[in-house]
């Protein structure tokens, strides 16, 4: 049974959402507000949203990445090109305390829904969007996703850059990142109002925040200005010199990070190559950092050597930070997030029982809680219009004209 807005847990308890994202980065924005117990109202389009599509499905409409990032949300489906749908808004207005989305700017304003329309009628709204380029930028407006942010960030020519054929990350990175930083922002702009009282504008740009995320360790020889800056280009050399991989052993592979000196003399030690911990000057972090390469190629010789478990249990014994190899497949049987309970067992009231990962943070006065399954499109319409003040006929009425859909669900 689904937990009720009144019965909601978690450190956003009695803040409520409007949501106008789509596809992934504002989904999982909101989902992790609608994790931490905030009511957080998906508004959609009649004919859904596009990630509902994408993925595995056992139904259509409820793919596998659908569910993964739109719990812990009621869906209100409106077709916002007609000014009844608008209205709607209006009329919702009044009860919410932060508005999302990741529309371009100009749409919204269109529609009626820009910033100074809505904070006119509502001071205090909390407002972000997720843009793909800064609105105050020449690139402002243009349509971005994921593939186009990680091209345009500098990550593509990092993944390739040993072997000069630039890739994409194999996961939606710029869309997820930005979405947690775009979660980061609306948690800020409600701290700001609980203690000023004010609303205000909140934008998250997806190129801008990239960069960022991928500059904090990539400045390198950019960082400096002037005429005695060090003679060096932007990258952090451990991580571009072409040994940082996973290490193969006899079965597989582990990541191991032998961190200090120590770790690399006790590792070739006990591994019995006190020749390799004598060859390379490991004291001088300086030194090790300049030999990356050739010392990553050392360690690699050392474990092809043993078994994984072999290496795990030597790593373990020398408290080196290491761990065996997982694929996605496998992650639900990894032991430590067994122990946590990590992947939990949902039932759907339509799609069955499921798999979902629960929130990853956890809260000791004010524990989150994932109660309310994905939705289905304009499940709760009703529900929400009636909340609105809307009556049963009208509501009705809206149906038979296409201004709202519903979804009856067992």
């Amino acid at each position: 049974m689904e937990t009720t807005t009144a019965q909601r847990t978690g450190p956003l308890a009695g803040y409520r959402v409007l949501d106008l994202t789509a596809v992934v980065l504002g989904p999982l924005a909101t989902q992790i507000l609608g994790d931490y117990g905030a009511d957080v109202i998906k508004i959609e389009p009649l004919t859904g949203d596009q990630m509902r599509a994408n993925g595995v499905s056992k139904h259509r409409g409820m793919s596998s990445i659908f569910l993964a990032i739109n719990r812990n949300k009621r869906s209100l489906a409106i077709d916002l090109k007609s000014e009844e749908g608008i209205e709607i808004i209006h009329r919702l207005l009044p009860t919410i305390d932060v508005l999302v989305h990741n529309m371009r700017v100009p749409a919204m304003e269109r529609l009626g829904l820009g910033y100074a329309t809505l904070s006119a009628l509502k001071p205090d709204l909390v407002y972000c969007v997720a843009t793909g380029f800064g609105e105050s930028g020449p690139d402002a407006g243009k349509p971005a996703f994921d593939d186009v942010i990680q091209a345009a960030s500098g990550i593509a020519a990092l993944i390739g850059q040993e072997d000069g054929k630039p890739d994409y990350a194999p996961t939606l990175l710029a869309d997820k990142t930005c979405g947690m930083a775009l979660c980061n922002a609306v948690l800020a702009g409600l701290l700001h109002r609980a203690r000023t009282g004010q609303g205000q504008q909140v934008e998250v740009p997806m190129l801008e925040t990239m960069v960022a995320f991928n500059m904090a360790e990539h400045l390198g020889g950019l960082t400096f200005a002037g005429p005695d800056a060090p003679k060096a280009p932007a990258g952090y050399a451990r991580l571009l010199a072409g040994g940082r991989k996973p290490a193969p052993t006899l079965d597989g592979y582990v990541a191991l990070l032998p961190y200090s000196g120590e770790d690399w003399v006790n590792f070739f030690k006990e591994a019995g190559r006190d020749d390799l911990a004598r060859e390379f000057d490991l004291k001088d972090k300086h030194e090790r950092n300049a030999k990356v390469k050739e010392l990553y190629a050392a360690m690699h010789d050392v474990t092809r050597q043993m078994t994984t478990d072999a290496c795990m249990a030597l790593c373990d014994r020398l408290d080196i930070p290491a761990t065996r190899l997982w694929s996605i497949q496998d992650l639900p049987n990894h032991p430590h997030l067994k122990a946590v309970d990590f992947f939990e067992r949902v039932e759907h009231p339509t799609e069955g029982p499921i798999r979902s990962v629960r929130t990853p943070t956890l809260f000791g006065a004010t524990p989150a809680q994932t109660p309310r399954p994905a939705p289905h499109i304009g499940q709760h319409t009703e529900e929400v219009l009636r909340e609105a003040g809307y009556s049963t006929e009208a509501i009705a009425q809206m149906e038979s004209r296409g201004v709202v859909a519903r979804t009856a669900v067992p």
